[in-house]
């Protein structure tokens, strides 16, 4: 019994020492331990997107695939997340983006919409595929149109800490121009309709609360 009372003892003696190194200061370990298993139903998270977009081509009924005749353009957006759970999330998306093309006129697309995706977590890397759906005002010179807007999306980021991590994007838009105009083509009447197609890299920056 006495042996028994010792042992106790030590072990109490112990567990005291453990939280008054956790208070004196060693508590990145032990905060990351808290966040080990990372997301729960209700965790929300912002995150800053930076980057680069590549127009790539456009698609017509008659004229089939054609180059943009634009160059490298920037962009730019804000994002919002809520979990399901530790891997399922819901939110949306603002973003913009600019391209100049070979007239020297620039082109403009503000997209707008709601994402839904899945999150892989391995350690402290977290890979988010998401889908983005929404509509997108495009301006270019004096025109503009309002018009549907997606794009698939993969990232992969590193988890700092509790409330931090960092990493890059990339996606692939789809633009559509449906103008509602009608031509005639070897006596056959077909729609003028366009769609342009992106490739988007950036890099992001996330918040976690």
């Amino acid at each position: 019994m006495l042996m028994t009372a010792l042992f106790l003892h030590a072990q109490d003696a112990e567990t005291d020492e453990e939280d008054e190194e956790d208070e004196g200061g060693i508590s990145i370990e032990s905060d990351w331990s808290r966040a080990a298993n990372l997301y729960s139903s209700g965790d929300q998270m912002f995150c800053i997107n930076l980057g680069i977009i590549k127009p790539l081509f456009f698609i017509e009924q008659k004229e089939g695939y054609f180059k943009t005749q634009m160059n490298l353009g920037g962009f730019g957006s804000l994002a919002y997340n809520y979990y399901l759970d530790s891997n399922w999330f819901l939110g949306g998306e603002l973003g913009g983006m600019f391209s100049s093309t070979i007239d020297r006129s620039m082109f403009y697309i503000v997209p707008i919409g709601f994402r839904a995706g899945y999150q892989f977590i391995i350690n402290r890397f977290e890979f988010p595929l998401s889908l983005m759906v929404g509509f997108a005002p495009q301006s270019y010179a004096e025109r503009t149109y309002l018009g549907l807007f997606s794009k698939p999306a993969a990232g992969a980021f590193f988890r700092f800490n509790s409330e931090w991590s960092f990493g890059m994007n990339t996606s692939f838009w789809w633009v559509p121009e449906w103008t509602g105009k009608k031509r005639v083509f070897n006596q056959r009447t077909s729609s003028i309709d366009i769609h342009g197609f992106f490739w988007e890299f950036s890099l992001g920056v996330r918040y976690h609360f």
